[in-house]
């Protein structure tokens, strides 16, 4: 399910806040701006200090990947380079020119076309595997805002709360407003480790498995291409590709698909 994060989330938040309610707590009491304001800011500026602008802007597209984002087609991109490997096998690499070319991934398209041109072997492998540590370092890059300020948001809310006892202290000699600001001063705290482990931590450790799918992806797509330029059997370039495929995934027509050795090629390239 795509949208796993997000549900996740909202059920921490529910969970919390019916815990509080049926110990006593009001919801109303919670509501705190000078809380948030310190939260957020210190959070937002000490993140914004450890990272850059450009990192910053795109937090808005990542928290969208990371509640919508869907789990990569293994079983799709099998068929379809087993189609390849079927085609290659029965017209030769170069029948496959065409074809390559209104490949939407760029990744195997990519590796496709170099194996049409006829490099070498080794050469696109190291292309190929510098393609995908290229990608983990932009996507490691990607989630660091979010480890930071994970990091921060305890931080600045213990800050906060220091902040608001101090505040408490200076004010001793009316003690009937002592209640209602100390349990201001905490309500940082709770912000600040709120939102590290409820929302920041879960997204970031959510982009890292959307990364982490992408890298299998990608890895699956290389063996798959060196299969196809060595001439392999279908059968054998099926067989090879199946095993990145998690047993639970394994649906009966992907299976039949590898043990037909993709027959109709034609039908695959026409829907991938």
């Amino acid at each position: 399910m795509k949208a796993t994060t997000a549900i996740g989330i909202v059920v921490a938040i529910v969970g919390l806040a019916m815990g509080a309610m049926m110990e006593g707590s009001q919801i109303p009491a919670f509501p705190n701006v000078p809380a948030l304001l310190i939260v957020l800011g210190g959070m937002g500026g000490a993140t914004l200090a450890g990272t850059s602008m450009e990192r910053m802007k795109a937090i808005p597209a990542l928290y969208k990947k990371a509640m919508s984002g869907e789990r990569p087609d293994l079983l799709g991109q099998l068929d379809l380079l087993v189609g390849f490997a079927e085609r290659a096998r029965r017209e030769g690499l170069l029948a496959l020119d065409e074809e390559v070319a209104e490949l939407d991934d760029e990744y195997t398209r990519k590796g496709l076309q170099l194996v049409v041109d006829g490099t070498d072997p080794e050469l696109v492998r190291e292309i190929l595997e510098n393609e995908i540590d290229g990608m983990a370092a932009r996507h490691a890059a990607a989630v660091s805002p979010f480890e930071k300020a994970g990091g921060f948001a305890p931080t600045m809310g213990i800050i906060g709360t220091v902040m608001g006892l101090v505040h408490v202290l200076q004010n001793l000699a009316a003690p009937s407003t002592l209640g209602p600001a100390i349990s201001g001063a905490f309500i940082a705290t709770l912000y600040g480790v709120g939102s590290a482990n409820v929302i920041l931590l879960p997204t970031a450790n959510r982009l890292k498995a959307l990364s982490a799918e992408e890298v299998e992806l990608r890895t699956m797509t290389l063996e798959g291409i060196l299969s196809i330029q060595a001439g392999d059997n279908p059968r054998v370039v099926g067989d090879k590709l199946l095993s990145f495929v998690p047993p639970a995934d394994r649906d009966a027509d992907g299976d039949a698909a590898v043990e037909a050795g993709a027959p109709e090629p034609d039908a695959e390239l026409a829907a991938a």
